[in-house]
């Protein structure tokens, strides 16, 4: 496998022969463009990132998260691009890739990145899945194939990502692919190309971690995007797989950067993580020098100080990640090295990294406040669930909660596709919006008042 043959036909858009190159900017410049003025990214800025409902503006939201991961990402693609474009000038001879084409195709493809995420971050995941597994929903998954269910059983918010920038539904638009991207992108941006079973976790491969694309659009992925993309096929006859575009790596290592250095400063932020502390974490992931030293000491203010620490940490982190991503590459495009990029850090980083996790674990996502606000979202969202899903399925029996599900909702001709439009619906809302349709169906709080 070859760089050649991954971008062969990347430029090209889903559904569409044509490269979609514009005079001012590239393809990949487009989709990046198309994303922003989605309406699903705009949802993002709602949505939880460490905390709930924040009531500090210093702390992120999902859409604060991924447009810091997009500008790590662009650097990381920046860099690596410049060293595979003069190792492989045949890209931009015969394909005109050029080296700033790899920083906008991972720039664009971390945008999207949590574009799929319901609300409540990974606890709303989780509540999703315990609703799908509980006997609530026995009656109304029971005619499912088993990976029909698993879709369900094991939400994912990545597969949810694709269907979003891939998938238009038939009462949405006549035109179809969802945001009409690039192939590159969505290969870029599938970061685990599997259908939901059979698992494969124990094979240990990134790739296998989870999966990353539902029943629906599984045929579009393999015939639309995979196949033109030549990824690498790891099928069994359960289930179909595939290997990453090589890319993707990059994208997770950014996601990774940003979720583990800035997730921590915004504990800093919320006074769960002590001074001392983060100024430690973040000094022993630099290459600390006389000059930081001398510019630190001019700076008097403590949050200004982790600012400084904080981006010399990413800078660092990023300069490692793209050394070992260019020092491994002709092993990640040929598919025999398919883990993460971070876990591949010099000793004395990885180490580093492996104790802010476990403090933001202990400290920051297990807090009293970050708990008790998943707790809730563990009620809120099966509750509405089980409103809406009744509702697609037996529209008679619930006219009023059918005629509150959006018209794009009430698309799909089968069960599955009905339940799916129907929890994409609730996985779409922001945080507010679930608390407030919520206290509205209970009686907890009239809409409008």
């Amino acid at each position: 496998m070859s760089w050649m043959s991954y971008f062969k036909h990347a430029k090209q858009r889903l559904y569409d022969d044509k490269k979609g190159q514009e005079p001012h900017r590239s393809a990949f410049q487009t989709d990046y463009d198309r994303i922003v003025f989605s309406s699903a990214f705009r949802r993002l800025q709602n949505k939880t990132q460490v905390l709930p409902f924040p009531k500090s503006d210093a702390v992120r939201n999902r859409l604060t998260h991924s447009l810091e991961t997009a500008s790590v990402g662009r650097s990381l693609g920046n860099i690596t691009g410049e060293a595979i474009l003069n190792k492989y000038p045949e890209l931009q001879t015969k394909l005109a890739i050029e080296a700033a084409d790899f920083g906008h195709l991972v720039s664009a493809a971390c945008l999207a990145h949590d574009i799929g995420n319901p609300p409540f971050g990974h606890s709303g995941e989780a509540a999703i899945s315990t609703y799908f597994n509980s006997s609530d929903a026995t009656s109304y998954i029971k005619d499912l194939t088993d990976k029909q269910k698993a879709d369900l059983q094991n939400f994912e918010g990545n597969a949810s990502g694709l269907r979003i920038i891939a998938q238009t539904l038939s009462k949405q638009s006549a035109i179809k692919g969802g945001l009409r991207l690039t192939l590159g992108l969505y290969g870029t941006f599938t970061k685990y190309p599997k259908e939901s079973l059979p698992k494969r976790k124990k094979e240990k491969q990134a790739s296998l971690k989870k999966f990353g694309i539902y029943q629906a659009e599984i045929d579009l992925f393999e015939n639309e995007i995979a196949n033109k993309l030549n990824l690498i096929p790891q099928h069994t006859p359960e289930g179909r797989a595939w290997k990453r575009f090589p890319l993707t790596f990059l994208v997770e290592a950014a996601d990774d950067i940003c979720y583990h250095i800035i997730d921590f400063e915004d504990g800093y932020n919320m006074g769960y993580i002590p001074f001392n502390t983060i100024e430690q974490r973040f000094k022993a992931l630099i290459d600390w020098n006389n000059t930081n030293e001398q510019r630190y000491k001019q700076i008097y203010d403590s949050k200004e100080k982790i600012n400084y620490l904080r981006s010399l940490a990413i800078n660092n982190l990023v300069s490692h990640a793209a050394q070992v991503f260019l020092a491994n590459e002709s092993e990640i495009i040929s598919g025999q090295k398919d883990m993460p990029l971070l876990d591949l850090l010099p000793t004395n980083i990885h180490e580093n990294l492996k104790k802010i996790i476990k403090e933001s674990i202990e400290q920051i996502y297990q807090s009293d406040t970050v708990l008790r606000i998943e707790m809730a979202g563990m009620k809120v969202i099966p509750n509405l669930l089980h409103h809406f899903i009744g509702a697609v399925l037996y529209p008679e029996k619930n006219k009023q909660l059918y005629k509150l599900l959006p018209e794009i909702y009430k698309s799909g001709q089968s069960t599955y596709e009905k339940i799916l439009n129907a929890t994409m619906f609730i996985s779409d809302m922001t945080d507010r919006q679930a608390v407030e349709l919520y206290k509205n169906l209970n009686g907890i709080e009239l809409a409008g008042y």
